[in-house]
């Protein structure tokens, strides 16, 4: 047996309908993954604190759950970098990195598992050059002629002025004259 229905039973039942789907897209939108960012073709953009700079790219490897190139924005620190490649696995060392620290265009940040040696020292390149821009302080207190103070006042001179773009930044730091600089211009990078 039908039951017809009026014109207002009809539009009640549209109503009903299109509440519940509204509810459903709220749960799933609810539920979802919105904290990370998959890599499209090896480069993703991201940027877990939003950051206000321009592009800047960043190779994240190691014991992350997506490693990559990600571009951030300049400002973004190391942990908006972990974010970007999905998180710490779970044997990541975490101690093994400063996630308070800026990253830099164009750096690799390997996130070694609890026990792997790092082959490099923080801040050092392949070849063994101090990298100026991401050197931490007992690092730069390798170089000749720098001390922990001396140490203090080029990461100063760096979180004052952003990354040091030439070797000849070294230049513009008190304490720093040229036998000094050319002590050291063999032995850095920026």
């Amino acid at each position: 047996m039908d039951f017809p229905l009026s014109p207002r039973a009809k539009a009640g039942g549209v109503v009903v309908l299109v509440l519940v789907g509204l509810g459903c897209a709220v749960v799933v939108s609810a539920l979802g993954d919105h904290g990370t960012v998959t890599p499209v073709l090896p480069v993703s953009t991201a940027s877990a604190a939003g950051g206000s700079g321009t592009a800047i790219y960043v190779h994240i490897l190691g014991a992350v759950a997506r490693p990559g190139l990600y571009e951030l924005r300049d400002g973004d620190r190391a942990v908006d970098a972990v974010a970007a490649a999905g998180g710490f696995l779970e044997d990541a060392d975490q101690a093994q990195l400063n996630l308070a620290r800026f990253v830099v265009d164009g750096e690799q940040i390997v996130v070694p598992v609890v026990g792997e040696v790092p082959t490099t020292a923080p801040g050092t390149t392949s070849n063994g050059l101090v990298n100026l821009n991401t050197a931490d302080a007992a690092t730069l207190d390798t170089l000749p002629r720098v001390g922990p103070a001396m140490a203090a006042r080029i990461i100063e001179w760096r979180e004052a002025n952003g990354p040091f773009v030439v070797i000849e930044d070294l230049l513009g730091i008190t304490g720093i004259g040229d036998k000094t600089f050319e002590g050291l211009r063999d032995l850095v990078t920026t």
